[in-house]
C-alpha cells in the first residue's frame, strides 16, 4: 500500500499530538496517510501496554486514518543503530510516502530526539538501492521520500513553517481524548505526570492558536525542516 503521508512516533500519541490536525487535514484532502509507533510506550507512568495500543487504534480513528503499526522497539532504550534503521527501511519502502513527519529535533523526553535522528537517517539508508531488505518474503526496491518534516511536541521550537490547521481542532482534541490514560482526567487515580495536567491540555490548543494568530489563521501547527523548502513562484508563499 502506497501512501501520501507517513507519520513517526516514538510513543503512542506523540503524532497526535504533533501532527494531528494536519493528518486530519490531509485525509480530508484525499490523501493517504498511515502511522508507525516506534515503540509501545511501556514505560509510561500510567496506562498499560494493552491500554495504550487500543487508545492508539481509536486515536488513528478519530484522524480518519485506517493504517497504524507498530514496531515493539524498546521504550527509553531503542538506539540509532543498523538493526532498528533496517526497520524503519522496511516500513518506508513497504509504503513509499512521498512526505515524512517524525518526532521534534529535541525535546524533554529522550525518545523524541533520538526518534527523529533515526527516522531521519533511515529514509536517507532508504534510498540506496545496496541495502537489501526483504518483507513477508519478498524483495523489497529503494524507497526515499522526497521530504522529511519534524513535528514540534513539548519545548517551544521555532518552526521553519506552519500548517494551517483551522477547521480540524475538532478533531485532534478527539483523538487526544482517545488517550485517556495519559491525558487530563479528573476521575483517575493515576500518579500525576508532566502531560497529565489540565493546564498541558489546554496548551495544546492555545499553542495552535498562538501559531494561527501569527499566521492570520485560527489555528496552526508548526515544523522544521531538514533542508531548504522549494515553491514554484513568490505566489506560493503565504
Amino acid at each position: 500500500m502506497k501512501v501520501d503521508l507517513l507519520a513517526f512516533g516514538a510513543h503512542p500519541d506523540d503524532v497526535e499530538l504533533g501532527c494531528g490536525g494536519t493528518l486530519a487535514k490531509e485525509v480530508s484532502l484525499g490523501k493517504k496517510v498511515a502511522i508507525i509507533d516506534l515503540t509501545r510506550g511501556e514505560l509510561g507512568t500510567r496506562g498499560s501496554v494493552s491500554l495504550r495500543d487500543a487508545e492508539a487504534q481509536l486515536g488513528a480513528a478519530a484522524l480518519g486514518i485506517q493504517v497504524r503499526e507498530n514496531l515493539n522497539f524498546r521504550d527509553g532504550f531503542f538506539v540509532n543503530d543498523e538493526a532498528h534503521q533496517l526497520e524503519i527501511i522496511k516500513m518506508i519502502r513497504k509504503y513509499q510516502p512521498e512526505i515524512v513527519l517524525c518526532n521534534a529535533i529535541k525535546d524533554r523526553h529522550i525518545d523524541h530526539g533520538k526518534g527523529s535522528k533515526l527516522v531521519s537517517d533511515a529514509c536517507f539508508l532508504a534510498g540506496l538501492a545496496k541495502i537489501e531488505t526483504n518483507y513477508n518474503g519478498q524483495s523489497q526496491a529503494a524507497w526515499r521520500p522526497k521530504c522529511v518534516y519534524h513535528y514540534i511536541q513539548w519545548e517551544n521550537i521555532e518552526p521553519d513553517f506552519v500548517i494551517d490547521i483551522s477547521g480540524f481542532m475538532d478533531q485532534k482534541t478527539a483523538a487526544l481524548k482517545a488517550y485517556a490514560s495519559q491525558f487530563f482526567n479528573p476521575n483517575t487515580n493515576e500518579p500525576e505526570t508532566p502531560i497529565s495536567s489540565a493546564n498541558f491540555f489546554d496548551s495544546i490548543t492555545y499553542r495552535a492558536r498562538d501559531l494561527g494568530r501569527l499566521v492570520g489563521v485560527e489555528q496552526a501547527e508548526g515544523f522544521t525542516i531538514e533542508r531548504y523548502l522549494a515553491v514554484n513562484s513568490l505566489a506560493d508563499l503565504k
